[in-house]
């Protein structure tokens, strides 16, 4: 590009480190590259595409000297194995041993094959039977698509554009391409959209474009991108399959209120990226259109039999012509010498015309789907399963890769090998058991029928009170939830998500891993097919469920029988503490402060019903309990001060939260636990337990000291750092820490067998959280525990009421195991009953709440 010779001192990379490299030093480290690779015969130059200086100036270095460039994924071992067996390169430039290493690959020369004058750049996609080819782009195709690209988008050396697609996609190397030849400028961020830090580093670097795939957007939303102030940015694009009409209208509205641009592109590698566009004043209602075609190239119709459609409203197959129509295929290395032999692209769309001359997708001519921006072939994931010994059909859509097979046994190991394959999140491939596949009268599988089956189960699960939305509606009641929102984004809570996952399991849905961050559009189209089968066995009930259910049953046993069985409750703090790291950490390090507080409110409410009935019997208000301070060692209930003691749990629990909270209302401290999680929380539990050895002897509160919020913080802590040990180095440094800490509190610090006992036990419960993600159980027993679990909160309120209440006036006559059987078993059954009622009014109030909003409806 001629453009970077002429750039001079403008910038043209920013990196994340706040380094930058003006035009003039790119031009300098390309030529130097070029010089590298010499200037004779032309070669082919295979390089690792991540995002990064080092690929950027070998990509253009190696343009820059006459040779073709092959951009592949980094980290996809097997297509590189692929592509250096059959297309053979001359050079490859790709890390090893922690160095970027230019390698001069030795051919002898009746291995050596030409490389044809005009070809610039192969990217792989996939042929008619889904099986990998590279596309054939020249030096042309590459100069007209970007200039194109620059004339529609307005750009200008004023634009600054993040990249946050990677350089072997098409896309995003038409966003390098296009801001270079307008003289603009490429911002690294570094950070995925998700990162909390995200929108302040783009702003920081003034960037004033974003360009994304529909799931970039997804991202986006989860992480409430469009409540970030970023003021800088004038203009959003979108292509790489279709984004949810919904978003597109979010978008379209959140970029025009910022007198920005919003566009919605469409394309294929096949085309160098960009076919067609829909100027963002053009956005209205109808937001499946791709628009127009791109200036210099132009869009039609034929029917059947190759005849040209003229008329509007009129479905055929969509041709696109243009200067950037790839050269074509090539599926090895003789075929690198070939010319240009295409002068049309059919894309492969069934597409319309409608009466002001823009374009909209009606259909698929072949077996493929867009999705997350990679060209997906139906045909090569059946032949993938079938290799594997699974019988499948696959199908699908933008929204996510289908599968269903015969044997239900098999459908873990399918979904693996899908994502594997297909190189999709986990979260956007499901499969389905069916007893037999449907057949057509020729024997062939009859994939209309499958795809009909697929859409009404979405339908199913999608519409409706009884469905995926009226689920999450009747959990959160009342606040109200749509189809972009998330579990966590609601602020979604431990409790909540055993509420959830027990209406889920009423329409046959399972939680698969990860599903909280995924919007409820998300979540329905992800479980569009997904099985209601019933097993016998469950597919692993979470560890923390095991562990609230049998931290409570010690604690309801251990107030019954005064059994040296302490530890419940402190298991629970540690469970506090990973649900705040599972389900609240994403607000807390936003600083939303408010949403993750929100959970509190279920439990709170009513621990204060049960303030109100002691406040009533005492006719005196207990103000230590009003004021969530009875744990702290200064009031009696004997003196009607404060409730029972057993209730110190709830006060300590929403001392926890108001510390996490004050934590992170800092910007700095929210900045550092972003940027290092896992070490900032090390650092904050070792605050927490310096303060459990330093406070004690400093405060004589005498043996109520062991309700204190100082004496248990350090548990929550602990709960808090599982919640971000995410590989097995952190979680032996945890364990590290953590065997040393509890061992001196049960062997050292111990006055009696069960001080020994319950920090042994904590200790267990963390093993657990960290080294046992799931426990299977039988479905039957899933369902109680599940049931147990959702009820935890309760039965901590109201266990004690029915020894010491219900039971008072037969305690003489019962034999003392017969009652304290009696009390432990009507303390967990009030304690059901007490949450099943509040679920049963709380899901009365959310139906009525659906009914009274029917746009909240659908999904």
């Amino acid at each position: 590009m001629s453009e970077i010779a002429r750039g001079g001192q403008r910038t043209a990379l920013l990196f994340p480190d706040g380094r930058t490299l003006s035009y003039a030093e790119l031009d300098s480290l390309t030529l130097r590259f070029a010089t590298r690779l010499g200037q004779g015969e032309k070669e082919l130059v295979a390089i690792s595409a991540e995002t990064s200086e080092h690929v950027v100036v070998a990509y253009l270095g190696a343009l820059r000297a006459g040779h073709a460039v092959a951009m592949l994924p980094p980290c996809d071992e097997k297509l590189w194995d692929d592509f250096l067996a059959v297309f053979q390169p001359d050079f490859t430039f790709r890390p090893a041993d922690g160095r970027w290493r230019l390698i001069k690959e030795v051919r002898s020369e009746r291995e050596a094959q030409p490389v044809h004058p005009d070809l610039a750049l192969l990217l792989m996609t996939s042929g008619s039977s889904g099986a990998a080819k590279a596309v054939r782009l020249s030096h042309a195709n590459l100069d007209a698509n970007a200039r194109s690209i620059a004339t529609y988008l307005e750009l200008s050396c004023a634009d600054r554009a993040a990249l946050v697609l990677p350089l072997h996609y098409s896309y995003g190397l038409s966003v390098l391409n296009s801001h270079l030849i307008a003289g603009g400028s490429i911002l690294f961020p570094g950070i995925s959209v998700m990162h909390g830090d995200f929108p302040r580093v783009i702003a920081d670097g003034g960037c004033t474009n974003l360009s994304g795939v529909p799931y970039s957007y997804e991202l986006l939303e989860r992480a409430q991108f469009r409540s970030a102030e970023v003021k800088t940015l004038r203009m959003m694009t979108v292509a790489g399959g279709q984004l949810a009409p919904d978003l597109i209208r979010l978008y379209r509205d959140h970029m025009r209120a910022r007198e920005g641009g919003f566009f919605v592109m469409y394309g294929q590698t096949e085309a160098t990226a960009r076919i067609a566009f829909v100027p963002p004043e053009c956005l209205s209602d109808r937001e499946e259109r791709i628009g127009m075609a791109i200036p210099g190239g132009s869009l039609s119709l034929i029917d059947a039999q190759g005849n040209p459609i003229r008329q509007s409203g009129t479905p055929g197959d969509l041709i696109y012509r243009g200067p950037n129509v790839m050269m074509g295929y090539a599926e090895q290395r003789c075929d690198l010498a070939r010319g240009a032999e295409l002068e049309a692209l059919n894309t492969g769309d069934v597409a319309v015309r409608d009466e002001q001359g823009y374009f909209r997708i009606v259909g698929r001519k072949s077996r493929f789907a867009k999705i997350a921006g990679l060209r997906i072939g139906f045909d090569s994931m059946e032949q993938a399963l079938k290799r594997a010994g699974i019988a499948a059909a696959v199908l699908g859509d933008d929204g996510g890769l289908h599968a269903y097979v015969t044997d239900a046994g098999t459908i873990a190991r399918a979904q693996c090998i899908l994502a594997e394959t297909s190189r999709l999140p986990a979260n956007l491939v499901s499969v389905t058991a069916v007893d037999n596949f449907p057949r057509l009268t020729s024997g062939k599988t009859d994939y209309a029928c499958l795809e009909q089956d697929r859409l009404e189960r979405r339908t199913e699960i999608r519409c409706g009170t009884g469905g995926l939305l009226g689920a999450y509606s009747r959990v959160f009641y009342p606040l109200a939830v749509g189809r972009n929102d998330s579990f966590v984004s609601r602020g979604g809570d431990s409790l909540r998500y055993l509420q959830l996952a027990m209406e889920l399991e009423r329409l046959g849905m399972d939680l698969p891993h990860g599903w909280e961050h995924l919007r409820v559009a998300e979540f329905a189209n992800r479980h569009g097919a997904m099985p209601t089968f019933k097993c016998k066995e469950t597919s692993g009930l979470p560890i923390d469920l095991v562990l609230r259910v049998m931290a409570i049953l010690l604690v309801v046993i251990h107030h019954e029988t005064l059994w040296p069985i302490p530890g419940g409750s402190g298991v629970m703090m540690l469970l506090v503490g990973f649900g705040l790291a599972r389900f609240q950490a994403t607000h807390l390090l936003a600083g939303r402060i408010r949403q993750a507080l929100r959970p509190a409110i279920g439990v709170l409410i009513p621990y204060f019903l049960i303030v109100a009935a002691y406040a009533f019997a005492w006719r005196a208000i207990p103000l230590a309990s009003v004021t969530l301070t009875g744990n702290l060692g200064y009031a009696e209930p004997e003196r009607h001060e404060m409730i029972p003691y057993l209730y110190w749990f709830i006060e300590a629990y929403a001392q926890t939260l108001l510390i996490f909270s004050l934590i992170f209302t800092v910007p700095a401290a929210r900045k550092l636990a972003r940027l290092r999680p896992f070490a900032f929380s090390l650092g904050l539990l070792g605050v927490a337990v310096a303060a459990r050895f330093s406070i004690p002897p400093l405060v004589d509160i005498g043996n109520r000291q062991i309700f204190a919020i100082y004496w248990v913080f350090h548990l929550a802590v602990f709960g808090w750092c599982a919640g971000f040990a995410d590989n097995p180095a952190r979680r032996l440094i945890l364990m590290a820490f953590a065997a040393p800490v509890l061992g001196y509190l049960a062997f050292w610090e111990a006055v009696w067998i069960g001080t020994a006992v319950k920090y042994l036990m904590i200790f267990a419960a963390l093993l657990a959280l960290l080294y046992v993600p799931r426990i299977r159980l039988p479905a039957r027993a899933g369902r109680v525990m599940t049931q147990v679990a959702a009820s935890a909160f309760p039965i901590y309120l109201f266990h004690r009421f029915v020894p010491e209440l219900l039971m008072a006036p037969a305690s003489p006559a019962l034999p003392a195991p017969i009652f304290h059987l009696l009390a432990i078993a009507g303390g967990v059954g009030i304690g059901i009953f007490a949450g099943k009622a509040m679920t049963g009014l709380r899901n009365q109030l959310g139906r009525f709440a659906m009914r009274r909003q029917p746009e909240l409806r659908p999904v």
